[in-house]
């Protein structure tokens, strides 16, 4: 099957063999693509290999024979956002979220109008809300979503109540006398109506926001989980650490 002009957002991009590279891609018609780009590696390719670095949007020809495509022609169709530091990291959980839970060649054209959307919004604030937006429109995208007004039972969400998320079931109200650990990886009920009416949460709500989702994620990812949560893991212990020759209590 022959690809003409067809959009996309470069999600990936590794070396492949000596001069090639294999770069997955989120396309508007087809869905997740992998792509097999060769003799990018030289120096008169250079304008090539830039239009298929992470984030960019493209436009592609290519020849799908069996799992990977073999790309053509490609040109960027504008310029990718320039991120840096925790946007950055953000928009590569974002990128690896994307190729661990969508099939290739399953057409998704509300995931490549989410990924534009996302994409936009990542050089901006408010980078958590941005994440639980992006992690709610994709359960929905993959069938895997959830009425955000109601609980399990068919109950409306109390917003002074704290819920877990049942991966399958959906939000699960908490029992008051629950220990502090659950209550705490635990969504406010307030967080999942602003979240059902796509309304910026309290900073005070996002953190349990996110345990929450996460744990749905982690559902769906299986036992092997993001190389994106270890960084982040990692840079939380490394800001909470004390300056060298600070005052420690």
């Amino acid at each position: 099957m022959h690809l003409t002009a067809e959009p996309a957002y470069v999600l990936h991009a590794r070396p492949w063999r000596e001069t090639s590279l294999l770069v997955e891609v989120l396309s508007e018609q087809h869905g997740r693509l992998g792509l097999v780009a060769r003799g990018v590696q030289g120096p008169k390719r250079q304008v090539l290999r830039a239009a298929l670095q992470p984030f960019q949007h493209i436009r592609v020809d290519a020849l799908l024979r069996g799992e990977l495509a073999r790309l053509t022609a490609a040109e960027a169709l504008d310029a990718a956002p320039r991120l840096d530091g925790d946007a950055a990291l953000a928009g590569f959980y974002v990128n690896e979220l994307l190729l661990r839970l969508v099939p290739r060649h399953d057409p998704f054209p509300e995931l490549y109008e989410l990924y534009g959307r996302t994409r936009a919004r990542l050089p901006g604030e408010g980078l958590a809300w941005t994440l639980r937006r992006f992690e709610r429109d994709l359960l929905e995208a993959l069938g895997s979503g959830f009425d955000w007004s109601v609980d399990a039972d068919g109950a409306p969400i109390d917003p002074a109540a704290r819920y877990r998320l049942d991966p399958e079931q959906g939000p699960r109200r908490l029992l008051s006398d629950r220990g502090h650990g659950e209550r705490s990886a635990a969504a406010t009920g307030r967080a999942l109506l602003a979240l059902a009416r796509d309304l910026a949460p309290e900073a005070s709500d996002l953190p349990g926001l996110r345990q929450a989702l996460r744990a749905v994620l982690t559902h769906h990812l299986g036992p092997r989980g993001l190389k994106s949560w270890e960084m982040m893991a990692e840079l939380a212990r490394v800001r909470s650490r004390p300056e060298p020759g600070a005052a420690q209590d």
